[in-house]
Protein backbone atom coordinates (compact mmCIF):
# COMPACT_ATOMS: atom_id res chain seq x y z
CA UNK A 1 0.00 0.00 0.00
CA UNK A 2 1.55 3.39 -0.54
CA UNK A 3 0.38 6.25 1.77
CA UNK A 4 -0.56 9.78 0.68
CA UNK A 5 1.67 12.35 1.65
CA UNK A 6 -1.13 13.81 4.51
CA UNK A 7 -1.09 10.52 6.11
CA UNK A 8 2.57 10.56 6.10
CA UNK A 9 2.45 14.23 7.76
CA UNK A 10 0.39 13.39 9.97
CA UNK A 11 1.83 10.11 11.31
CA UNK A 12 5.55 11.51 11.39
CA UNK A 13 4.37 14.22 14.05
CA UNK A 14 2.92 12.08 16.11
CA UNK A 15 5.06 10.08 18.78
CA UNK A 16 5.33 5.68 18.87
CA UNK A 17 4.06 6.58 22.68
CA UNK A 18 0.83 8.42 21.35
CA UNK A 19 0.28 5.80 18.65
CA UNK A 20 0.53 2.60 21.12
CA UNK A 21 -2.54 4.76 23.43
CA UNK A 22 -4.88 5.70 20.42
CA UNK A 23 -4.01 1.65 19.35
CA UNK A 24 -5.10 0.66 22.73
CA UNK A 25 -8.05 2.96 23.18
CA UNK A 26 -8.97 0.98 19.76
CA UNK A 27 -8.56 -2.28 21.43
CA UNK A 28 -5.24 -3.28 20.38
CA UNK A 29 -2.46 -4.36 22.96
CA UNK A 30 0.24 -5.89 21.07
CA UNK A 31 1.71 -3.84 18.54
CA UNK A 32 5.79 -2.45 19.90
CA UNK A 33 8.01 -4.33 18.50
CA UNK A 34 9.81 -5.70 21.27
CA UNK A 35 13.93 -5.60 21.29
CA UNK A 36 14.00 -3.26 18.46
CA UNK A 37 15.62 0.29 19.09
CA UNK A 38 17.36 2.87 17.21
CA UNK A 39 21.26 2.00 16.02
CA UNK A 40 22.28 5.75 15.53
CA UNK A 41 21.26 8.64 17.94
CA UNK A 42 18.96 11.37 16.35
CA UNK A 43 17.43 9.49 13.38
CA UNK A 44 14.41 10.97 12.24
CA UNK A 45 11.42 9.08 12.53
CA UNK A 46 10.00 6.99 9.69
CA UNK A 47 6.60 5.98 8.28
CA UNK A 48 5.66 3.59 6.00
CA UNK A 49 3.98 0.51 4.57
CA UNK A 50 5.82 -2.87 5.99
CA UNK A 51 7.66 -5.16 3.13
CA UNK A 52 8.20 -8.26 5.27
CA UNK A 53 11.39 -11.06 5.27
CA UNK A 54 11.48 -13.92 7.13
CA UNK A 55 13.82 -16.18 8.62
CA UNK A 56 13.89 -19.46 10.22
CA UNK A 57 17.06 -21.49 12.08
CA UNK A 58 20.20 -22.16 9.84
CA UNK A 59 19.80 -25.41 7.93
CA UNK A 60 23.17 -26.50 6.83
CA UNK A 61 22.15 -27.40 3.46
CA UNK A 62 20.35 -24.33 2.67
CA UNK A 63 22.45 -21.35 5.07
CA UNK A 64 25.29 -21.63 2.99
CA UNK A 65 27.62 -18.35 1.21
CA UNK A 66 25.66 -19.77 -2.00
CA UNK A 67 22.39 -19.27 -1.12
CA UNK A 68 23.41 -15.40 -1.31
CA UNK A 69 23.18 -15.81 -5.69
CA UNK A 70 19.54 -18.02 -4.94
CA UNK A 71 16.05 -16.94 -6.19
CA UNK A 72 15.18 -17.10 -2.55
CA UNK A 73 17.51 -14.57 -0.70
CA UNK A 74 17.88 -11.21 0.89
CA UNK A 75 19.22 -9.47 -2.23
CA UNK A 76 16.02 -10.69 -4.49
CA UNK A 77 13.86 -9.13 -2.18
CA UNK A 78 15.57 -5.76 -1.92
CA UNK A 79 14.74 -5.74 -5.85
CA UNK A 80 11.52 -6.38 -4.90
CA UNK A 81 10.77 -3.27 -2.50
CA UNK A 82 9.10 -0.62 -3.84
CA UNK A 83 10.15 2.71 -2.72
CA UNK A 84 9.15 4.23 0.31
CA UNK A 85 8.61 0.98 2.40
CA UNK A 86 9.90 -0.16 5.63
CA UNK A 87 11.77 -3.52 5.46
CA UNK A 88 10.80 -6.07 8.58
CA UNK A 89 12.49 -8.45 9.11
CA UNK A 90 11.60 -11.44 11.55
CA UNK A 91 14.83 -12.64 12.68
CA UNK A 92 13.19 -14.19 15.91
CA UNK A 93 14.98 -12.45 18.07
CA UNK A 94 18.55 -14.32 16.74
CA UNK A 95 21.59 -11.86 18.26
CA UNK A 96 24.33 -13.98 17.09
CA UNK A 97 24.56 -13.60 13.41
CA UNK A 98 23.66 -10.12 11.59
CA UNK A 99 20.82 -10.24 9.20
CA UNK A 100 21.48 -7.18 6.84
CA UNK A 101 24.92 -5.46 6.59
CA UNK A 102 26.14 -2.43 4.22
CA UNK A 103 26.24 -3.53 1.20
CA UNK A 104 22.73 -4.17 1.12
CA UNK A 105 22.06 -1.07 3.03
CA UNK A 106 23.44 1.20 0.23
CA UNK A 107 21.30 -0.45 -2.02
CA UNK A 108 18.03 -0.05 0.00
CA UNK A 109 19.39 3.57 -0.09
CA UNK A 110 19.69 3.67 -3.81
CA UNK A 111 16.22 2.42 -4.34
CA UNK A 112 14.96 4.39 -1.54
CA UNK A 113 13.62 2.67 1.02
CA UNK A 114 12.35 4.22 4.26
CA UNK A 115 13.92 2.07 6.77
CA UNK A 116 15.10 -1.46 8.29
CA UNK A 117 13.58 -2.92 11.67
CA UNK A 118 14.64 -6.20 12.70
CA UNK A 119 14.41 -8.25 15.87
CA UNK A 120 17.78 -9.56 14.76
CA UNK A 121 21.01 -7.65 14.63
CA UNK A 122 22.74 -6.14 11.65
CA UNK A 123 26.24 -6.02 10.82
CA UNK A 124 29.43 -4.27 9.74
CA UNK A 125 28.35 -1.58 11.94
CA UNK A 126 30.40 1.11 10.60
CA UNK A 127 29.46 0.87 6.93
CA UNK A 128 25.43 0.78 7.85
CA UNK A 129 25.86 4.56 9.52
CA UNK A 130 27.91 5.25 6.89
CA UNK A 131 24.83 4.41 4.47
CA UNK A 132 22.46 6.48 6.29
CA UNK A 133 19.62 4.28 6.05
CA UNK A 134 17.77 4.30 9.50
CA UNK A 135 17.61 1.28 11.17
CA UNK A 136 16.00 -0.29 14.68
CA UNK A 137 17.36 -3.37 16.00
CA UNK A 138 18.94 -5.26 18.69
CA UNK A 139 22.19 -4.41 18.08
CA UNK A 140 25.17 -5.44 15.91
CA UNK A 141 27.19 -8.78 15.23
CA UNK A 142 30.06 -10.18 12.94
CA UNK A 143 28.99 -13.39 11.66
CA UNK A 144 26.94 -13.37 8.64
CA UNK A 145 23.20 -14.44 8.55
CA UNK A 146 24.13 -17.82 7.01
CA UNK A 147 25.57 -18.82 10.51
CA UNK A 148 22.61 -19.10 12.43
CA UNK A 149 19.83 -18.14 10.09
CA UNK A 150 18.00 -19.34 6.43
CA UNK A 151 16.40 -16.82 4.40
CA UNK A 152 12.94 -18.05 3.51
CA UNK A 153 10.86 -15.52 2.19
CA UNK A 154 9.40 -12.33 1.73
CA UNK A 155 6.11 -10.27 1.53
CA UNK A 156 4.31 -12.83 3.47
CA UNK A 157 3.06 -12.48 7.43
CA UNK A 158 5.42 -12.53 9.94
CA UNK A 159 6.29 -12.55 13.70
CA UNK A 160 8.40 -9.09 14.69
CA UNK A 161 9.71 -8.84 18.30
CA UNK A 162 6.25 -10.53 19.42
CA UNK A 163 4.06 -9.04 16.71
CA UNK A 164 1.81 -9.64 14.08
CA UNK A 165 2.99 -8.06 10.52
CA UNK A 166 1.32 -8.26 7.37
CA UNK A 167 2.66 -6.82 4.55
CA UNK A 168 1.20 -2.96 4.23
CA UNK A 169 0.88 -2.45 7.52
CA UNK A 170 1.98 0.95 8.75
CA UNK A 171 5.29 0.87 10.57
CA UNK A 172 6.26 4.12 12.61
CA UNK A 173 9.45 4.09 13.86
CA UNK A 174 11.53 6.81 16.41
CA UNK A 175 13.07 7.16 19.62
CA UNK A 176 10.98 4.50 22.02
CA UNK A 177 10.96 1.94 19.18
CA UNK A 178 8.93 0.90 16.29
CA UNK A 179 5.23 0.04 16.17
CA UNK A 180 2.91 -1.24 13.37
CA UNK A 181 -0.30 0.14 13.03
CA UNK A 182 -2.72 -2.55 11.16
CA UNK A 183 -3.90 -1.17 7.77
CA UNK A 184 -7.81 -1.52 8.08
CA UNK A 185 -7.26 0.78 11.83
CA UNK A 186 -5.06 3.53 9.75
CA UNK A 187 -7.96 6.04 9.41
CA UNK A 188 -9.32 5.61 12.93
CA UNK A 189 -5.60 6.25 14.01
CA UNK A 190 -5.10 9.22 11.67
CA UNK A 191 -8.31 10.62 13.11
CA UNK A 192 -7.87 10.12 16.65
CA UNK A 193 -3.83 10.09 16.99
CA UNK A 194 -3.58 13.93 16.42
CA UNK A 195 -5.92 14.64 18.90
CA UNK A 196 -4.11 12.79 21.38
CA UNK A 197 -1.03 14.40 20.58
CA UNK A 198 -2.54 17.79 21.08
CA UNK A 199 -4.47 16.78 24.55
CA UNK A 200 -1.17 15.52 25.99
CA UNK A 201 0.83 18.72 24.98
CA UNK A 202 -1.75 20.57 26.70
CA UNK A 203 -1.08 18.59 29.89
CA UNK A 204 2.13 18.93 30.12
CA UNK A 205 1.89 22.83 29.65
CA UNK A 206 -0.32 22.34 32.46
CA UNK A 207 1.59 19.94 34.86
CA UNK A 208 5.07 22.33 34.29
CA UNK A 209 2.23 25.12 35.99
CA UNK A 210 1.36 23.11 38.71
CA UNK A 211 -1.60 21.64 38.47
CA UNK A 212 -1.55 18.26 39.94
CA UNK A 213 -2.41 15.04 37.62
CA UNK A 214 -5.95 13.97 39.60
CA UNK A 215 -8.83 14.88 37.43
CA UNK A 216 -5.93 16.70 35.00
CA UNK A 217 -4.63 13.33 32.84
CA UNK A 218 -7.38 11.74 32.46
CA UNK A 219 -9.23 15.14 32.40
CA UNK A 220 -12.40 15.19 34.01
CA UNK A 221 -14.82 17.72 32.97
CA UNK A 222 -13.37 20.81 34.51
CA UNK A 223 -10.21 20.36 33.09
CA UNK A 224 -11.74 19.10 29.50
CA UNK A 225 -13.64 22.59 29.69
CA UNK A 226 -10.07 24.23 30.21
CA UNK A 227 -8.61 22.49 27.50
CA UNK A 228 -11.44 23.05 24.71
CA UNK A 229 -10.78 26.80 25.93
CA UNK A 230 -7.34 25.98 25.12
CA UNK A 231 -7.92 24.65 21.14
CA UNK A 232 -10.34 27.13 20.51
CA UNK A 233 -7.67 29.96 21.08
CA UNK A 234 -5.74 28.03 18.85
CA UNK A 235 -8.01 27.84 16.22
CA UNK A 236 -9.00 24.01 16.81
Amino acid sequence: MLLDAKAIETLSNITTATLTTVLLKLGLRNTWIRGVRPLAAGQHRVVGPAFTLRFVPAREDLATPASWSSPCSTRAAIEAMPPGCIAVVDAFGTTDAGVWGDILCERMVKKDIKALVTDGVVRDARGVAVSGLPSWSQGYAAPASVTSLTFVGWNEPIGCGGVAIFPGDIIVADEDGAIVIPIDYLNAVLEQAPEQEMLEAWVIEQVRAGHPLIGLYPPNAENLQRYQAYKSSKGQ
